[in-house]
């Protein structure tokens, strides 16, 4: 077993000390993330605990994402501006 030490990024740091209010869990993120990905792909960002949850969360924001870009391939709709309302 290697002892590899990881460094710490200023990213890394700026996630462990996000506002998370209010607070969802994984489990939460994971019941709303359809609906919130139709709300994006309509142009309404207006879930502020999904906002907040998926700026802290990297496996939940992958995860809508992805459904986004499926949702919108399934549309026929570019999901150019869903994906910029979520990564703000």
């Amino acid at each position: 077993m290697t002892n590899r030490r990881l460094r710490l990024t200023p990213e890394m740091a700026d996630k462990l000390t996000l506002d998370a209010e209010p607070w969802l869990s994984c489990d939460d993120c994971f019941h709303l993330v359809d609906q919130y990905v139709e709300s994006l792909l309509s142009g309404k960002d207006d879930s502020p605990a999904m906002r907040a949850h998926l700026r802290g969360c990297s496996a939940c924001h992958d995860e809508a994402a992805s459904l986004l870009v499926l949702a919108a391939a399934d549309l026929g709709t570019d999901p150019a501006e869903a994906l910029q309302r979520l990564t703000r």
